[in-house]
Formats: structure tokens, sequence, C-alpha cells
């Protein structure tokens, strides 16, 4: 996957493209490998980098919605269910079976979460991760040891999907492009054109490294920008009303002690009407998340003061020492493009379900929904768009395509097994340059080869791709990233022919963004 080689393939094409994809997302990317997967022509454009925004900022789980079941929303657990087993079988080397216990403090809790996880079992049917069951106040600690034991009673254990969204999404773009699509980061769509009668014949997209705009033709144009769907539906209708009611959500990053084994804790309810999770990811503690409805969407949307509060409050309640902000090694915000509801009271209570609207000039576009779904989006949204097109009908052929680096037991790589089979050619890259194989900072097992592999494998352009993307050093460990910037500033610009003054301006620029991600320097109102 090369940028410069998906360019000129862009700029040397003579015939329309079958569909021309808006957002490098989960969503657009799931298309683009969708449409090549079935033969069709398929271009994507994104403005920043592939994940950049919603993708790369989930609770990294690939779940059901133990919550969606609470509120009755049978058919989307059902089906996130099912797509849950579908990307454990095709991407081996990045979903993981991860065991979750929900703490019962209360007497009526083991029954009442017993019987709803027993319903969630059931509905995953042969696509279930193992069976939930009831555990002993003994059980419960040999698995959580650090977890607050005044009033426990006992748990319910059950299981779900883990995963790295930022590398999903890397190896979906490196399948799709393997498929035959073509994938363009930095490159931000600015109009869209129409015909004589009214439909859209394209799109007009500038190159942010070169400044050049360039203007290309597709039969249908798919809008898959997730948060940012209204600004695009508004390029072609500026009287559109909104569809989203974005919402933003928190996570924390702890060091290993808060939650030291293997076992995730699920609190199902909260103040705030949400589940929270504390979930071991990396050799560090992910705990989150919040709902905060927001009025402004933006790349590095920053996490609020009182969430972070929320979060450690809550956190606190669960384990046996109170974590504090000093103990916070990263923070991270995602927005979720949340379907506007006239009668939802908040946007905890919005549908987590999809939708596809069909402008009157043709613009087709598909928001909603969530990670663990994103497969059965792409196939909806290419069962429409291929007829918007007027192309000849394919059936998706995704349901059993295995993704970039599969490999069932990659676990044997270690600190590279989420590369899954591409960590054999990291690893000979290492032997071959020993320089690459030291780590770039003590607090974090990343190395050179991994920056190197990410500019010449998966179109890593800015210290930022390589840092929060390629590498999850930046949602890992905040101040550890930006230790690392410097000398990866460096390996950049060798991969990718940069000066001096690039790097000192990529250093400065992903300090900035870092600055987002430190503990203490939250926003007041968003």
């Amino acid at each position: 996957m090369n940028r410069m080689a998906s360019l000129r393939r862009i700029l040397e094409r003579q015939d329309p493209w079958d569909f021309a994809i808006i957002g490098g997302g989960a969503t657009g990317v799931g298309i683009a490998l969708d449409a090549a997967s079935r033969g069709y022509a398929a271009a994507l454009f994104e403005q920043s980098d592939f994940g950049k925004g919603t993708s790369s900022r989930s609770t990294k789980l690939v779940h059901g919605g133990v919550r969606y079941l609470q509120q009755g929303n049978v058919p989307l657990v059902m089906e996130a269910l099912k797509e849950r087993g579908l990307l454990l079988r095709n991407a081996p080397h990045l979903v993981r079976d991860l065991e979750f216990v929900v703490p019962n403090y209360l007497w009526w809790e083991a029954p009442f979460y017993g019987v709803g996880l027993k319903v969630y079992d059931m509905l995953a049917g042969k696509y279930g991760f193992g069976a939930s069951q009831l555990l002993s106040r003994e059980e419960v600690l040999k698995r959580i040891p650090t977890l607050e034991q005044n009033g426990l009673r006992g748990g319910v254990k059950y299981h779900d999907g883990q995963f790295d969204d930022g590398r999903l999404l890397v190896n979906l773009a490196q399948t799709a492009n393997e498929q035959g699509a073509c994938l363009l980061n930095q490159a931000r769509v600015v109009s869209l054109p129409k015909n004589a009668e009214g439909f859209l014949s394209g799109l007009i997209f500038r190159d942010e490294e070169s400044g050049r705009e360039h203007a290309i033709a597709a039969r249908c144009v798919i809008n898959a920008t997730g948060p940012f769907c209204d600004a695009v539906r508004r390029m072609d209708d500026p009287a559109a009303g909104a569809m989203i009611a974005p919402s933003q959500g928190v996570h924390i990053v702890l060091p290993q002690e808060f939650l030291p084994g293997s076992t995730a804790i699920m609190v199902p309810h909260t103040r705030d009407g949400r589940v929270m999770f504390a979930i071991p990811w990396h050799g560090h503690v992910v705990v989150g998340t919040t709902d905060t409805p927001i009025s402004e969407v933006s790349l590095e949307p920053r996490p609020l003061r009182h969430e972070v509060d929320f979060i450690l409050e809550t956190a606190s309640g669960y384990l046996a020492r109170n974590p504090s902000r000093a103990d916070i090694l990263s923070v991270f915000t995602g927005i979720r493009p949340l379907v506007k509801s006239g009668d939802a009271e908040g946007t905890a209570a919005l549908s987590r379900d999809h939708t596809i609207q069909i402008s009157k000039a043709g613009l087709l576009t598909i928001t909603g929904g969530k990670w663990t779904t994103y497969r059965k989006m792409a196939e909806d949204c290419i069962d429409h768009a291929s007829v918007l097109a007027g192309l000849p009908d394919r059936p998706c052929a995704t349901k059993d395509l295995s993704i970039h680096g599969h490999h069932r037991h990659a676990e044997q790589f270690g600190p590279l097994a989420d590369y899954g089979s591409d960590a054999v050619d990291i690893e000979q890259l290492m032997r071959e340059h020993p320089s690459l194989a030291k780590p770039l900072d003590p607090a974090l097992p990343i190395c050179g080869a991994q920056v190197a592999w990410a500019a010449r494998h998966e179109m890593a352009r800015t210290v930022d791709d390589a840092l929060a993307r390629r590498t999850r050093a930046l949602y890992l460990d905040a101040r550890a990233a930006q230790r690392m910037a410097p000398a990866v500033a460096a390996l950049l610009a060798a991969e990718l022919d940069r000066d001096a003054a690039w790097q000192k301006r990529q250093v400065k620029d992903f300090n900035k963004i870092a600055e987002g991600f430190i503990a203490g320097k939250e926003t007041e109102s968003p």
C-alpha cells in the first residue's frame, strides 16, 4: 500500500470509478473492501489519515452490546454477535476472546445479570465465545485480586471480543488495496460537482501534501464520514438538515497494576445510565466510557474535566486502589455519529443502528452503526449503491474473506502479535538493521522497525500516523509518545525523503496533538 502509487492510479484513470467513497474510517474502508472484492472499481478519499477520528478511539471491544439487550434492541445484538464471530474467523491475529466479570455487591445482581447474560449466550448461538456462569466471591477475587472487596458477594462471568481498532483498520485498508480498491489519505474532498441533470458526477479533492486539487468522475459518490457526514451532505445540498446528534466518549488509560490479570470488569449501570468497562489492553488498562452530547465535531476532540472525574469516581467504586489523575497515562476521546431521533432523551438513548440516505442528487450517505457491524454496514451500502449506480448485481464476498495479516497463532510473535503474518517480515527487518530493533522508549515495547514498516507498507505519512494509529503509543502513554516523537520524525524523514525542517514541524505538530491526551489538561466545556 503506497500513497504515491495510489495517487498516480487515481490521476491516470480515464473511465469513471464505480464508487467514490469519502471517509477512511471503519465504515468507508469496509465499503471500499466490499466493493473491490465484488469486482467494482472503488476509490476512497480520507481528509487526514485512516482511522484518525472515531475508528481509532473505541473501547477496543468487538461485542454484541450487552446494554443494547437491556434496551430491548435484540436484532442489533444478534447482528453484532454474528459479525463478532465472523471477525474472529477472518482476523484471528487481532480479535481475541476476553473474559469479563460483572461484580455483584447487592443480593439481586447475580440472578438479574446472570439471566440477562444467559440470553446473550443464547443469541450468540454458534458464534459464541464462551458460556457465562455465576462466580463465588472467592472465584471473582482469584480472577481480579485488585477488585474492591468491601461488600463483594460474587459475580457473573461472560465472554466477549477484544481487538486493536487502529491496527484492524490499517489491515482492512491493506486488504481493500489487495482486492483492487484505491485508497488515498491526506486527500480532502472539497466539492461535489453535478452534471446537467443535477446528479453528482464525481468529486474534487485536494491533495493535502501538494496543495493541488484534482477532479475524478464516479457513477456513485458515497459519504461515509461518520461525525462529519452532515458537512459533506451540505456540499451536495446547503439546506440539508442534520442526520446525526454527535456525542463524545472518553477513556482513560492506567498502568497494568490496577488490573493485572487477563479478566476485564464490566460495570452494568453507572449514574449516567451507561455501562462502564475496565479492560486489560497491551499491558495497560483502558477504562471508559462517557456519553456527552456535543455541538461541534473535530478531528482532535478534547476530554472534558467532568468526564475524567466521572470515570475516576466510577472506577474507584470497583477497584481496591482508587486511581487519580496522577495515575493516568493517556486520555482519549472519540465522537459517536448517532442517528438523530425526535423522541430520544440524551445521546445514550439514540440509535446505534446504521442508516442509509440517498439525496435528490444521488449522494449516498451511510452513518450510525458501530465497529463490530462495519462489515454488514458495508454490505448493505454496496447493495444499495450498485443499484443507484446502475451496475450489475454481484454478491457480497466479505463473509469469508481473510483480512491482511491473518494468522491463527500470532501470539508467537510477542509484541508484534497484532501484525499477524507481517511480523515475520518486521522481524527480518530488525535482523538486517539491528538499530531498528531497539525500543524507542523504555516505557513501551515499540521499535524503529515498526515505524519504517508503517512508512513503507502502511501509508503512514506523519509522526501522528505512526505513534497514534500504526503503533498505539499515544493511546498507551502520551508522555512516552512525546519522548519518541523526534526519533520517529527522523525515521520517517529517511523513509519519505523529508528534510530537517519537516522533522521539526512534525514534532511540534505531534506534541500539540499529544497535549490533548495528557490528564490534567482537559477543557471545562465542549
